[in-house]
Formats: structure tokens, C-alpha cells, sequence
């Protein structure tokens, strides 16, 4: 085959995603964890065997594209790439195009994974959305109908908060993050539960109310990110789940920085 495959890779503060897309089809993707402390060589084997246990082969991947809010693993994926696929990675960040005109205080301030989910997104929709990407922090991106990157909202992510109330109460257990049977908690266990889960789709919902009145219209919302699948159907308003918008982004964003790239 000749080279025409691409590996997006989204690096997140807790997990990073790895796709392969040929032309616009997603043929593979894999999820690893973020580990600053990990070496070159741990991520050459982790990537090669992703690629071997999918039967793809390395020396299809003729490009790659990074969006990373770790700053210390994005060089070293960025030599890794360059080593394993022998060419120059496109790193989303300032002085890449995106096709999307950034109306923030400062945009070099903005997470790349915003952006990449709000390109994604108004490219598939082409009007008002507010984007919600449950990672480690909950973020709450909006964008204007003409396709504009207004900004939005961070949140604490559920792991955090998570993390929190067991660490800061020492009576309560660690439980899993899912729905109860009900929302009045007859135990412990399903008391938390319904904190946590209920709790959560309520603060998505209402921070989504609270952005639709400033923005006076009825935007679309897209959710992705790790749990947004779980409490989609009590966050009333979540319309659509794309669980790969990120990696479709980055997809994006690379074809409208193709023509300037140079081999590795």
C-alpha cells in the first residue's frame, strides 16, 4: 500500500487517543494513558504494538497530528512519530490554520483540544453549538453560527471530583461512577452514586441553560469525552455524542495545513 494513512493523536491530561484514518474513514483507534514519566522506547513499543495487534503497518502512516495539553509528552510523541513514520508531525498549536477565527482574550491561551473539538464539530453542524468534552476538567466551548471560537466554560471533570470527596472525607468509600437506582440514595454506596452522577447532569444542564441565554439562541450540543456516553441520557441537553471528534478534527485541521508540510 502505498503511504496515505494518517495517525491523529489527541494527548490528554489522563488518557492519549491514537487514530488512523484513511482518507475520512477512522480505520482504527486506541487509548493509552498519559504518563509523563514514560520513555521514547515505552512509547514506540505501546505504538507498534496498537499498529500489529490491528494488522496495520507502520510504513502506511505517510502523516501525523497532534493536539496535546501535556506540554512535556507532546516532544516526545512528536520524536517518536519522526521515528517510527519518518515524517514531520503537525502539532495544533499557534501558526496552524484551523478555518476558525478565535475571539478570545488571548488565543494562545486556549486548550488545542477546544479548538480541534469545535472545528470538528461546526463542520458536521454548520450553525450554533456548544461543545461539552468530559476529560479530566469538563470543558464548554461555543461557537457562532458563522463558525467562530467564542470561548466557554472549565469545569472539574467527574474524576477529580471524584477524587476529591474520597480523599477529603475519610468515612466515605470509593464507588463507581454510574447511575443508581434511584435519585434518593437509600444507602451509602447509591447516596454518592446519586451525588456524583445526578449531581453531574445537573451542573451539564445547567451550565448549558446558562450559555444559551447569553448566546440568545437554541445552539446545537455535542458531547465526547470519556463518560459522555453514561450521562448523556439524564443531561437533558446533550443532543448528539461523537465520542472521535477530537481525532476528526485533527483530521480536519491537518487537510487544511497539507499543502505546507515537508518530510520529517
Amino acid at each position: 500500500m502505498s503511504k496515505k494513512l494518517l495517525l491523529t493523536i489527541d494527548i490528554g491530561n489522563t488518557n492519549t487517543v491514537l487514530g488512523v484514518f484513511e482518507g475520512t474513514t477512522l480505520t482504527g483507534h486506541w487509548r493509552m494513558s498519559s504518563q509523563p514519566s514514560r520513555t521514547s522506547d515505552e512509547l514506540k513499543v505501546f505504538i507498534r504494538g496498537f499498529f500489529a495487534a490491528d494488522s496495520m503497518v507502520e510504513s502506511d502512516v505517510g502523516a501525523v497530528a497532534i493536539a496535546s495539553v501535556v506540554p512535556a509528552l507532546t516532544p516526545m510523541f512528536d520524536s517518536v512519530c519522526r521515528c517510527l513514520f519518518g515524517v514531520l508531525p503537525l502539532v495544533v498549536g499557534p501558526g496552524v490554520r484551523t478555518g476558525m477565527p478565535i475571539r478570545y482574550d488571548d488565543p494562545r491561551e486556549v486548550g488545542a483540544d477546544r479548538i480541534v473539538n469545535a472545528v470538528a464539530a461546526y463542520a458536521v453542524y454548520k450553525k450554533e453549538l456548544i461543545v461539552v468534552d468530559f476529560g479530566t476538567a469538563t470543558t464548554f466551548d461555543c461557537v457562532s453560527a458563522d463558525g467562530a471560537y467564542l470561548g466557554g466554560i472549565i469545569a472539574p471533570g467527574v474524576g477529580v471530583s471524584m477524587e476529591a470527596l474520597f480523599s477529603k472525607a475519610s468515612k466515605l468509600p470509593k464507588v463507581a461512577m454510574e447511575k443508581p437506582p434511584h435519585v434518593i440514595g437509600r444507602n451509602t454506596v447509591h447516596a454518592m452514586q446519586s451525588g456524583l452522577y445526578h449531581g453531574y447532569a445537573a451542573m451539564v444542564d445547567g451550565l448549558i441553560s446558562r450559555l444559551c441565554e447569553e448566546l440568545g439562541g437554541e445552539p446545537t450540543v455535542i458531547a465526547t469525552g470519556g463518560i459522555a456516553s453514561l450521562i448523556f441520557p439524564d443531561a437533558r441537553s446533550i443532543g448528539h455524542i461523537d465520542e472521535f471528534l477530537t481525532l476528526d478534527g485533527l483530521r480536519i485541521i491537518f487537510d487544511l495545513n497539507d499543502s505546507g508540510r515537508v518530510p520529517g
